[in-house]
């Protein structure tokens, strides 16, 4: 509930109706606040003149990952939204997937610059990004669904992913 809200975070259930005018606007702005502050972190890795792409990829997937980590309570509270919605009738495809294309937009980028200076082999953009991605919900699901307090597993299957991908 409102109520609920404004009491964790120690404020008025008024105060929260200036800032949002439904729990919609906050679960929007919470994943919004969530993919913005990961996304400057991972544009500073993908602009970088000095590291070669393949580790820029293994970089950007460690920082996704591990941030997922960190953030298990409100990524809890987003899949409860979506959960909802999607009881709802709501399309959370579309809705994940506002949220996402920027960082599929980064690491698309990567990989093309990567295959242009011929430090990645020439295979699929739109593959790499999906098995990034892919394995950044496995993330999710472990640290919201099944309480996993670490993701070294599936770092390591990055990293063994992003070594096949150098040229």
């Amino acid at each position: 509930t409102f109520q609920k809200i404004a009491d964790r975070c120690g404020i008025t259930r008024t105060i929260l109706y200036l800032y949002f005018r439904n729990k919609r606007e906050i679960f929007t702005f919470s994943i919004k606040r969530f993919t913005e502050k990961l996304e400057v972190q991972l544009r500073e890795v993908a602009l970088s003149e000095t590291i070669p792409a393949w580790e820029k990829l293994e970089s950007v997937s460690e920082l996704v990952v591990r941030h997922c980590v960190e953030q298990a309570k409100l990524l809890s509270v987003i899949i409860d939204y979506l959960t909802h919605l999607r009881r709802s009738g709501g399309d959370t495809y579309e809705r994940v997937l506002r949220r996402t294309i920027r960082m599929r937009h980064i690491i698309s980028g990567i990989v093309i610059s990567g295959q242009k200076k011929g430090e990645l082999i020439k295979v699929p953009i739109a593959s790499v990004s999906n098995m990034i991605l892919s394995l950044v919900e496995c993330t999710i699901f472990r640290v919201t669904i099944l309480d996993r307090k670490s993701a070294d597993d599936i770092l390591d299957a990055l990293r063994l992913f992003v070594a096949r991908l150098k040229a």
